[in-house]
């Protein structure tokens, strides 16, 4: 069984497995057991290393994959309804204007090194989500808008504070974003809280040890006694342990999965879907609420700067061939910037049709005329864009270069850059070396439109004011309507600038949707009941293996 082989073992395993082909591979699912086995080690291959365990920088499902399991949450967000449950809160009370949330903790919690996770420990965790740490690197969460202080009531009864209506705030408490740490975690600097060991949490799960880049122990927590108030399981989780490993190569995962050496793996590829089932292996598409995967341009590049370019490009594009040819029916076509599972989605798929004779004729409007080469020029420049893939999102690369032979028809050439993790990086904050940007963001909240094109959090437009942006680009009218969004207390007007938003986006023609990717993993047929949280992040807390 792999739980005896060693990790060199198992690698070496997995390298010579390369990208197997499930022929005579196969298993059939087994529901003979209604009730739970204990024990047994869950081997779980992820695509990517972790790059911070500090809760605020969970969107990266790396980081998210291994938080969940070792942190718990004030609430809980049903997956299904999504509505917010008691979990260390056993209740809580929100003023009228959404400016004062006061939550009763349940009794007995504590971290894993023995400090109890009372009053006191979640004032000091949202102190430093909601206000950061410049001394310690640590960024305010973008989950978290116009946080003033908390206030430690008694023991079990905290209070907080906002400068404005925070209505996003209750659906925060429940993402890996607000993961609770012990006080001493708080501690650390951001790069401390790179490594795994140093995270102190009070989830189910704690890290046993560490090979940073390649391996993470965890190992289940045997007094855990505090799971979600309204899920089925309770008590301490059925798994005694989760290796978590980090396979680059997706040939590899998926011919580990296969051969029995690895039990759960994170992004299958459409084009290996039907080999995963064919086996008698089950493929999860997980919803991903929040924005569609899309290009996003930055206005502050002369290139992009006219709107009838951007106009043109985006109906240039055709998302319905590039699904077809890259993906599966896990990936709904784009309607909008916000997938049409998330609350407040308006359905502006008359805006985005596929036209490419319009498209040239917008070209030709705003000037560009095509050159000897039939990429367009004007006034001795070509209109030729530059874009790196993204490594986080399934198909990146190819869904760019199919998208460049779409642009080509009409006049526009697109490249794909090349370069180093700090060359990309200080590139992508230059609206001149990278004029768009594949994108996309997660949150089961209307926030999270504010989380991806404000200046001052993601910033995905490049606007002045951004972070180490230099640009003259500002749209104060997106930025208005964004800032009602995170402010708006009543439901019904915050929904509808909800939708003020997305119509903003696209009459401006500043994002470009493709379609709605979810998280898509693959299991062994004896693991069962890996539950997904609200955006798709595996959480393992009730999984057990049927051997």
């Amino acid at each position: 069984m792999l739980s005896k082989l060693s990790r060199r073992q198992l690698l070496k395993s997995m390298c010579a497995i390369g990208a197997l082909v499930a022929t005579g591979v196969t298993a059939v699912p087994s529901w003979a057991q209604d009730k739970p086995t204990a024990g047994g080690t869950l081997v779980y291959l992820e695509k990517q290393a972790h790059t911070s365990l500090y809760p605020p920088g969970a969107g990266f499902y790396p980081n998210a994959g291994v938080l969940n399991q070792i942190t718990d949450k004030l609430t809980y967000q049903n997956p299904q309804t999504l509505e917010i449950e008691p979990w260390i809160a056993e209740s809580w009370d929100v003023n009228a204007d959404a400016t004062e949330y006061t939550f009763r903790l349940r009794e007995g919690v504590t971290f894993s090194d023995g400090t109890p996770l009372d009053a006191k420990a979640v004032a000091a965790n949202y102190d430093v989500y909601g206000l950061g740490n410049i001394t310690l690197k640590q960024t305010v969460s973008e989950a978290i808008n116009n946080y003033a202080r908390s206030e430690v009531i008694d023991a079990k009864t905290v209070k907080f504070y906002f400068k404005a209506p925070s209505p996003g705030f209750l659906q925060a408490t429940a993402t890996p974003t607000s993961g609770l740490v012990a006080v001493s975690t708080l501690g650390l600097s951001a790069d401390e809280l790179g490594r795994a060991p140093n995270i102190i949490g009070s989830g189910p799960f704690v890290v046993a040890s560490e090979k940073l880049g390649t391996e993470i122990q965890l190992t289940a927590r045997k007094d855990y006694a505090w799971g979600p108030a309204k899920v089925k399981q309770q008590g301490r989780a059925n798994l005694d342990g989760i290796t978590v490993l980090t396979v680059p190569e997706d040939g590899v995962r998926i011919g580990a999965l296969l051969s029995g050496q690895g039990d759960f793996i994170r992004q299958v590829h459409a084009y290996d879907e039907a080999q995963v089932k064919t086996a008698g292996y089950t493929v999860y598409g997980a919803q991903t609420r929040g924005t569609t995967h899309a290009v996003a341009f930055r206005p502050g590049n002369p290139l992009v700067a006219d709107l009838k370019v951007r106009q043109a490009l985006l109906h240039a594009t055709n998302s319905t061939e590039i699904i077809t040819t890259l993906f599966s029916e896990n990936y709904p076509k784009a309607r909008s910037p916000l997938s049409s599972v998330s609350a407040g989605f308006v359905d502006l798929s008359s805006e985005l049709g596929f036209d490419p004779e319009a498209a040239k004729k917008l070209l030709d409007e705003a000037g560009w005329k095509p050159g000897a080469d039939g990429i367009r020029q004007k006034d001795g420049a070509r209109l030729s864009l530059g874009a790196y893939e993204s490594l986080n999102y399934a198909r990146s690369k190819e869904t760019l270069q199919l998208l460049a032979q779409q642009w080509q028809k009409v006049g526009v050439e697109l490249k794909l850059l090349a370069g180093e993790a700090g060359t990309r990086t200080k590139d992508d904050l230059d609206p001149l070396k990278t004029p768009l940007v594949p994108t996309k963001v997660e949150r089961a909240d209307p926030d999270v439109l504010k989380s991806q094109y404000y200046p001052t959090t993601r910033d995905q437009l490049r606007q002045k004011g951004g972070k180490g942006v230099a640009t003259e680009f500002v749209d104060k009218t997106l930025n208005d309507i964004l800032d009602k969004v995170a402010s708006e207390p009543n439901t019904a007007k915050r929904l509808e600038y909800t939708g003020d938003a997305q119509k903003r986006l696209i009459e401006q023609a500043y994002v470009i949707p493709l379609f709605e990717e979810p998280q898509s993993f693959a299991g062994a047929p004896d693991v069962k009941d890996v539950v997904f949280e609200a955006v798709g992040r595996p959480v393992f807390y009730s999984a057990w293996l049927d051997r």
